[in-house]
């Protein structure tokens, strides 16, 4: 029998390569033969601490070496990974823990006093913290201390078998579990290795963090190929750029903002940076005016992602990024994408509608949310939220989501066509556009900024702007300089919380 699952890919390295690198984080560097023998070793700690398949095993860490390799333990051994934002606190994570049906947490001495402030109301059995010792916390080493190297004993795990559930970041409401098995994954590993050229020699960096989605589009295809992962810590611009040079990278993810932070250095270039093969753009649309300036840094390197953890995506391949420059590209292949009006009727080419899609990396469900699953997932469609239209050549468009779509005088207003406005503007660094209630037109645009100008004032902006739209019904009412933008642990501006920031202002 044939089974898509993902917990026979670090031994078949193991096997097979055994000498070559596997993964890279600060000091540690080990081969795909060291790194199975650690991941057998905890695969029995967490056997002899109770732990079986399906059992939930989250995570409230930063990146870290234990991190990354509870993903590749959970997966051999068929527990379920959960990873949570080491961000939350007090009743968040009670909810999250708990809807999760935590059986072990794992945490690091940074974050366990947030643990410890609500475990009287948490339901998990097991506590595990990686690096110290603390009363009534298990070691991580000390559990994997007197254990077995070799691989260990395990139920047979098939296809269907959850593999890990990812909680939403919550910028559009409560978080939610989403599901996902041992064949998406699988599919993850053998079509973004396909989409993103990535090969055995491929050397992928990881500067986000491991914990989201996002992650897992280089994650799983550099151990499906059996290439080397280099694991950051955290972003930071200027070692960023140092890591590609060292460890020659050839392939690394970078949301929007981080590629705005490393724009302002000089070297981060492809003549300095010559081994770099792709650089991802995910998480958000990456405004054209920014495009622009990568491109012409990085010529025939720059792909762009645009998708959902619910599982419907869309590439914009390097080889169209300078001609489709607008657009987040097409689906890749087994993937399907429709454009559909608000009774799920597909509208015509270069209609604005939601976005909906399927395909192979489809979640089952969210966990424990039957009727959710059933409004998002219809007739085997994932309805996105997002609003978008395409061309006459398939290429995808994004105009924003519908819960931040803006109606102004009983017209859509597009927060997106604003934004690529206002971002030509020598002064402006970055910008988000939103709604705010206005007693006559119902709604009205706001443009948040920050100005790398300290000449330019919010009535400049405002005024150049409204000069520059063509569209009545766009223009800006109000322009709200910021030095730092709200984002979540993913790099995501949370516009929400802009809107709540500009009201209390």
């Amino acid at each position: 029998m044939i089974t898509l699952t993902i917990d026979k890919w670090l031994t078949h390295h193991a096997t097979y390569r055994p000498h070559h690198l596997a993964v890279v984080f600060e000091e540690q560097r080990l081969s795909f033969a060291e790194l199975n023998r650690s991941v057998n070793q905890l695969c029995h700690a967490l056997q002899q601490a109770g732990v079986r398949k399906g059992d939930k095993v989250a995570t409230f860490l930063p990146n870290s070496f234990e991190l990354y390799e509870l993903y590749w333990a959970t997966a051999k051994m068929g527990a379920v990974i959960v990873p949570m934002s080491p961000l939350v606190r007090g009743n968040g994570l009670i909810n999250l823990f708990n809807d999760a049906d935590t059986h072990l947490i794992v945490t690091d001495i940074a974050h366990a006093s947030y643990i410890d402030d609500v475990r009287d109301s948490l339901n998990a059995s097991l506590y595990w913290l990686t690096d110290a010792q603390k009363e009534s916390w298990d070691n991580y080493y000390d559990v994997k201390k007197h254990v077995s190297e070799n691989e260990p004993k395990v139920d047979s795990i098939i296809a269907d078998d959850v593999y890990n559930i990812m909680y939403s970041s919550g910028t559009t409401g409560l978080p939610k579990g989403i599901v996902h098995t041992h064949f998406v994954r699988a599919m993850y590993g053998s079509l973004f290795a396909n989409a993103f050229r990535i090969t055995p020699e491929s050397v992928v960096m990881h500067s986000g963090a491991i914990i989201f989605n996002g992650a897992m589009l280089t994650f799983m295809p550099a151990m499906y190929m059996g290439c080397t992962f280099v694991l950051m810590k955290e972003f930071n611009a200027s070692k960023v750029i140092e890591c590609i040079e060292k460890e020659q990278v050839t392939h690394t993810i970078l949301v929007p903002t981080q590629i705005i932070g490393c724009l302002k250095y000089p070297q981060f270039t492809l003549v300095n940076l010559p081994s770099i093969e792709y650089i991802l753009s995910v998480g958000a649309p990456l405004l054209e005016e920014t495009k622009r300036e990568f491109t012409a840094k990085f010529p025939r390197i720059f792909y762009e992602l645009y998708g959902l953890t619910e599982g419907f995506m869309t590439i914009l391949d390097r080889t169209v990024s300078d001609v489709k420059m607008g657009s987040v590209g097409r689906p890749p292949i087994f993937m399907n994408l429709k454009i559909v009006d608000n009774q799920g009727q597909e509208v015509a080419t270069g209609t604005v509608g939601e976005i909906i899609g399927n395909g192979p990396l489809l979640m089952p469900s969210y966990y424990k949310k039957p009727e959710l699953t059933a409004q998002t997932i219809k007739d085997g469609w994932l309805y996105t939220g997002d609003l978008g239209y395409v061309d006459e050549d398939g290429y995808l468009f994004l105009a924003g989501r519908k819960k931040e779509l803006i109606i102004s005088g009983g017209v859509n207003v597009y927060p997106k066509d604003i934004e690529e406005i206002i971002i030509k503007h020598p002064a402006v660094q970055e910008v988000a556009v939103f709604g705010t209630p206005h007693p006559d037109w119902g709604e009205t645009p706001v443009a948040a900024v920050i100005l790398n100008s300290k000449a330019v004032t919010s009535y400049d902006i405002v005024r150049w702007t409204n000069n520059n739209i063509e569209a009545r019904f766009q223009k800006i009412s109000d322009v709200y300089v910021l030095n730092e933008f709200p984002k979540n642990a993913a790099g995501k501006i949370v516009k929400s919380d802009l809107l709540k920031m500009y009201r209390g202002c």
